[in-house]
């Protein structure tokens, strides 16, 4: 059932997103050759709880850190290690906050240095696919319309969207309904209506769409070795369209 939030839940809701949204802008300086994933971690652990929160990812169905760290062909859910990072990488970094109760959650995939062709190429149609899913909420329009535009733009570009892994309601929890795929036929699924609050997070592939789950039961990558990125945003449907939640506040 999907839980439609009043105007005050989702104020509420805001300094959770908003400081997700910094927790991004904060970590991009320190995306440099040479650093391991865990500095990243431990970077991202102590600005949340600096701020009075909590690391939604630590301990969550028993995942070891507080950020997922996802590196070249690491689709999603990758866990923090000493492994570290060297120019031409793309790393996506997960963030998801916890503040007096609920939830903010985004992510964003950053370039190592110099980013190749191809890297250059799976980042920016991944940011541009979040961007076109975004454009498409607002009352009446339906998931299927999202995963639609964002499918229709990525196959576009000659990319692949994963099929596996979407995007969720949330609040005062994680994971919640509606699940917002980022393929499908447009008017098809669930009508939007004003105060549903859910992540628009695709997860785009330079190579084919295949994935893996690897032995930890956490990392996701894909079967063909390529490159994937992503990029996600919380949102919520308004009286005329949508807005977005996890906006820095600087």
């Amino acid at each position: 059932m999907v839980k439609i939030k009043t105007p005050e839940e989702i104020e509420a809701m805001k300094p959770a997103c908003q400081h997700a949204a910094d927790t991004l802008v904060m970590i991009e300086p320190y995306i440099k050759a040479g650093i391991t994933t865990d500095e990243i971690n431990d970077l991202v652990h102590e600005f949340t709880i600096k701020a009075g929160g909590i690391p939604a990812p630590l301990n969550y169905h028993g995942f070891p850190k507080s950020v997922c760290t996802s590196v070249n062909h690491v689709v999603c859910h990758g866990i923090p290690s000493a492994k570290k990072l060297s120019n031409g990488d793309i790393i996506n970094v997960d963030v998801t906050t916890i503040l007096d109760g609920w939830h903010g959650d985004n992510s964003k995939t950053f370039f190592v240095g110099e980013p190749k062709v191809r890297a250059r190429k799976v980042v920016e149609v991944a940011e541009k696919a979040l961007q076109i899913g975004i454009d498409v909420v607002r009352p009446g329009a339906t998931l299927g319309d999202i995963g639609h535009a964002i499918q229709s733009y990525v196959e576009g570009e000659k990319c692949s969207v994963v099929r596996e892994y979407c995007g969720h309601g949330i609040g005062r929890v994680f994971h919640e309904e509606p699940q917002v795929l980022h393929y499908g036929k447009p008017g098809t699924g669930l009508t939007l209506k004003e105060g549903m609050v859910f992540t628009i997070e695709p997860m785009v592939n330079v190579g084919k769409a295949a994935v893996k789950l690897l032995g930890d039961h956490w990392t996701v990558v894909t079967r063909d070795k390529s490159l994937s990125a992503q990029f996600e945003h919380t949102l919520t449907v308004t009286k005329t369209g949508c807005e977005i939640l996890t906006i820095p506040s600087a």
